[in-house]
């Protein structure tokens, strides 16, 4: 039975509905969750999948949280063990960051729901192909990775252009939130940074305005979400291909 990690942040950033999917796959689930045990030091070499969940510090803060920086070294293990690796918001930056691109600043937080549009690549991708040339997916974020130059390009927003990419062939970064589902943005709404975060961001919307649109919006993207994770699942216990990364020190 193949074992799945998961790194997770903060208590409020669950693998939503990833997590049930997983299980009825067969899957192990092993948590390691940074905000309880920030001093955890996992051996990866003993699972066959690494999913990295998002969470409000970003890869800047690796000198106050040094968990960021043993997150980013079990990631490029993974890597060089050629190991599926699934990088959600935070995780995704975590991910391009070992591949050597910068995490900035956005200049406006994508905060609530989003058109997503594939790039050729992401039309045909393995994995992503399901979301289809345009759907609408649900964001929370204010920085952004650059795509790798060792990776390939899959989606863009109108106002952020890096949303997704895939390295190699088992290794994928999504700035959006495909696990949500109608509990957890609620759960988001009404947590009080979370609310701050979105009252001082600028946006033309509102909770109000999130609420009206996760209506609209969260069964369609759940069922496209369910086939682009079940794609990716589908990795998970395939044969090893190994890929030779740079020598990097993440302090």
């Amino acid at each position: 039975m193949p074992r799945i990690l998961v790194f997770q942040h903060v208590a409020a950033e669950p693998l939503g509905t990833l997590d049930p999917l997983i299980r009825r796959r067969g899957h192990r689930i092993r948590f390691v969750n940074f905000e309880r045990e920030p001093q955890a030091q996992p051996n990866v070499d003993r699972y066959r999948g690494l999913i990295v969940l998002g969470g409000p510090m970003n890869v800047a803060d690796r000198h106050a949280r040094p968990h960021l920086s043993v997150e980013l070294r079990a990631i490029e293990r993974m890597l060089e063990l050629g190991r599926p690796v699934l990088g959600i918001c935070l995780g995704a930056q975590l991910l391009a960051h070992v591949l050597g691109a910068p995490v900035r600043r956005i200049a406006r937080p994508e905060i609530g729901w989003y058109p997503l549009h594939a790039t050729d690549a992401g039309r045909r991708d393995p994995v992503l192909a399901p979301l289809g040339a345009a759907s609408p997916v649900f964001q929370w974020h204010g920085c952004h990775f650059e795509v790798p130059s060792s990776a390939v390009h899959l989606a863009r927003t109108a106002d952020c252009e890096q949303q997704a990419f895939r390295y190699g062939e088992t290794a994928y970064g999504f700035q959006f939130h495909l696990e949500m589902d109608l509990p957890l943005i609620e759960r988001w709404l009404a947590t009080p940074a979370y609310r701050a975060e979105l009252a001082a961001s600028g946006l033309p919307h509102d909770d109000a305005a999130i609420r009206a649109a996760t209506q609209r919006y969260i069964a369609p993207m759940q069922r496209q979400a369910d086939a682009v994770f079940n794609r990716f699942l589908d990795l998970v216990g395939r044969p090893d291909r190994r890929y030779v990364l740079p020598s990097r020190e993440f302090g």
